[in-house]
């Protein structure tokens, strides 16, 4: 919005405030979303930890869980509405409105949101302890996923909206077997020029997964405080970087990444989520005084997977959001193990102390503030890997 301001003020008296030409530089503005973010974050969130207490919006705390989560209950939770309030506000001031990929993050982030919030208010306003249920929700991140995979499948390939829908009624005409273009093949980190074709089926399929399994894995991580929240802000601003170098024409051939017209725009968003989550954070810290909730944690795990995608960056994600994945691996395995022992011994067995990981590492006696510090370090190890890809191909 600023920048469409700023644009028509220049047009209308150049001399005069030609200071405005700094809002065309797309770092400047990123900076400015990541400050609009955190200041807001700080300014709102007293009234919002406020009006989630008076509304009795408590953290169920399990029976069977770690024992010193047990002073934890009542804690407000679904704080993540300010993360999601922060972010939105901060992106669409400081955004180009006629970009479609942040639309589409958008529409992801907040999608995903409504799902969570639902959960958590049938949990804690509704007091129903199973919230939405698995099936229900899957279904529904399944079809917003879905729908932006089938989207970004032509999206990436294209540059503009009329090319997209060109390609897309090749693609039905063709019996929907068109190939897509290079750059919205597979990327392979490390590798100087190997890159693997999807296709039309294939992109969807791996979109989708990397969306919804992103979505599901940041919310697995978050049961600590402050666990979620600040691996987030890292491999969000992380995916901040590879997408200013892939919608840079110089840097994306320089860096030999394929060049995706309009992707840089994505560096706003992921300033804006880092400022937002930095906030958080700050009411987040231990002792929490609000907890993300679904809302927040499906949301932004959404986001992550989304920009991956637009970005081409599926695998990097799965490396510097190692902590993410193995969260989620954690729960699969003990789940299945506990189902196969249940089959062949008579009785579950499990594999850890209790999933996910991070309740492990407690039940071993590590301290809460030990494990989440430990994970945070994990996190800017591994996405320092991520990073050190840039160049290392």
């Amino acid at each position: 919005m600023l920048l469409s301001l700023s644009q028509l003020l220049l047009s209308l008296y150049p001399e005069e405030l030609g200071f405005l030409r700094v809002f065309q530089y797309l770092t400047f503005r990123a900076v400015l979303a990541a400050m609009t973010a955190m200041l807001f974050g700080l300014a709102l969130g007293p009234a919002v930890i406020r009006r989630l207490v008076e509304m009795k919006i408590g953290q169920p705390i399990r029976e069977y869980g770690v024992q010193s989560h047990l002073g934890k209950r009542g804690t407000p939770t679904m704080g993540g509405v300010l993360v999601l309030i922060g972010i939105g506000v901060s992106t669409v001031l400081w955004f180009d409105w006629t970009n479609r990929f942040v639309w589409v993050v958008m529409l992801v982030t907040f999608g995903f949101g409504a799902i969570g919030w639902a959960d958590d208010y049938r949990k804690v306003v509704k007091k129903d302890p199973e919230g939405m249920r698995s099936r229900e929700k899957f279904f529904w991140q399944s079809l917003i996923g879905l729908i932006a995979a089938i989207y970004l499948a032509f999206t990436v390939a294209e540059t503009t909206n009329v090319r997209v829908w060109e390609l897309f009624m090749r693609w039905v005409s063709s019996g929907l077997s068109t190939d897509l273009p290079p750059r919205a093949d597979l990327m392979v980190p490390f590798l100087k020029t190997y890159s693997y074709p999807l296709g039309v089926w294939g992109f969807i399929a791996l979109a989708w997964f990397v969306i919804v399994g992103a979505s599901n894995a940041v919310n697995f991580t978050d049961g600590l405080d402050g666990l979620a929240i600040m691996p987030v802000v890292m491999v969000g601003s992380a995916l901040g970087v590879f997408a200013y170098v892939t919608g840079n024409v110089n840097f994306s051939r320089y860096l030999l990444f394929p060049y995706i017209p309009g992707a840089g725009e994505l560096l706003i968003f992921c300033a804006a989520m880092a400022g937002a989550g930095l906030a958080f954070l700050w009411f987040n810290a231990n002792p929490a005084q609000v907890f993300m909730g679904d809302v927040g944690a499906l949301a932004l795990g959404g986001a992550l997977g989304t920009i991956a995608v637009i970005t081409r960056q599926e695998i990097l994600l799965g490396i510097m959001g190692g902590i993410f994945v193995a969260e989620m691996l954690s729960v699969m395995v003990q789940v299945l193990w506990f189902k196969y022992t249940r089959r062949r011994y008579g009785e579950g067995r499990r594999l850890f102390l209790m999933a996910p990981l991070h309740h492990h590492f407690e039940k071993k006696g590590w301290a809460e503030n030990q494990v989440v510090v430990r994970f945070w370090i994990v996190t800017m190890l591994l996405c320092l890997i991520g990073l050190a890809s840039l160049k290392l191909r």
